[in-house]
């Protein structure tokens, strides 16, 4: 009887310690919005001995585990055809989980991309008052989280925005009025906790190593009661000019700063390096990952590269990390070697 209870108790604890290791598994992956887009044009993926591979089946094989994938509210972008709707979304969030990938969902509150440049509202929502532009956020998010849960995937994170330094759904969410971007961002976390509150809302924005527009945002947010589980910072050398060298002793301080200042967890939910330029970008995502790594209390959950198959052939996009020959790059070995 006392060796059936022990046996119990060993088999409990090796449980509780199953799920807490689980739980703080490092996310190491990629945002793939491009993929069906891709396959559609017919864009053949190979592994390193020349076989046709599928595209995420070569990413696990980089060590990769968790996949992003973006939201647009009526997808109008030319080039992208309707792609990027919720039924892709939730197609592709189907086929990367039975692949044993993890899911996070952005949401660009758009028909078309979304960045510090540019946050246009849905034409469907262009002429609605403010009252109703918040119903907007709640009921699309929800309805998107919803239908990802009926169709049997729950994401493990959701990002209420694409970066948003400036504010998103522009003028009405704009940071030169935070009480109203806060009441959005917050609309925006109800509706994801309103489907399942153990997804983790991430609020998102660009240039992660700059620590002052960092604290500037998410000063005023937590100003506003902004609520929100982890900060997600865009990491890319490149749009500044700069080599990751000179800045990523500032990444790893705002990543610091960020996890002790608010007491939220801090994720790279994008980086890239140049394709033309792979050892550089290898040591990139090397030195990344240690610093996400590296912030204390495990409060540096993961890095994710945008992008990283939109081969330049085909998208014409300079920091994916793909060969012209349809193979990964080997700055992506990074991945499965950190």
């Amino acid at each position: 009887m006392l060796k059936n209870l022990l046996i119990l108790v060993v088999l409990a604890l090796s449980n509780v310690l199953f799920a807490q290791h689980k739980e703080i598994a490092f996310a190491k992956g990629a945002d793939i919005g491009w993929l069906p887009q891709m396959e559609a044009t017919g864009y053949k993926f190979y592994n390193n001995n020349g076989k046709e591979t599928d595209c995420l089946q070569l990413l696990k094989d980089l060590g990769m585990n968790s996949i992003r994938l973006r939201v647009w509210v009526n997808p109008s972008d030319d080039k992208a055809s309707g792609h990027c709707s919720k039924e892709e979304t939730i197609a592709m969030a189907l086929r990367a989980q039975k692949m044993g990938f993890r899911i996070m969902i952005n949401f660009h509150y758009s028909d078309s991309w979304a960045d510090p440049a540019k946050q246009f509202k849905p034409k469907a929502w262009e002429k609605h008052s403010f009252a109703e532009l918040l119903n907007d956020v709640y009921n699309h998010t929800f309805d998107v989280i919803n239908a990802l849960k009926v169709a049997g995937v729950t994401p493990e994170w959701v990002q209420v925005g694409n970066e948003i330094p400036g504010g998103m759904l522009w003028p009405e969410g704009s940071t030169d009025n935070w009480p109203q971007l806060g009441q959005l961002l917050n609309k925006g976390y109800d509706a994801v906790k309103a489907v399942d509150k153990n997804i983790k809302v991430i609020v998102h924005v660009d240039e992660g190593n700059n620590n002052e527009k960092f604290r500037t945002f998410f000063d005023n947010a937590t100003a506003q009661k902004v609520r929100y589980d982890v900060i997600g910072l865009s990491y890319y050398p490149y749009w500044i000019k700069k080599d990751y060298t000179e800045t990523i002793a500032d990444l790893q301080f705002n990543l610091n700063d960020m996890a002790q200042r608010y007491g939220k967890e801090v994720m790279i939910v994008e980086v890239g390096g140049e394709d033309d330029k792979v050892q550089n970008t290898h040591e990139l995502l090397t030195a990344t990952i240690k610093a996400v790594k590296n912030v204390p209390n495990n409060k540096g959950i993961g890095v994710l590269y945008w992008e990283p198959q939109g081969a330049r052939s085909w998208s014409h996009y300079a920091l994916s990390a793909w060969q012209a020959d349809g193979k990964p790059s080997p700055a992506l070995n990074a991945f499965k070697e950190n």
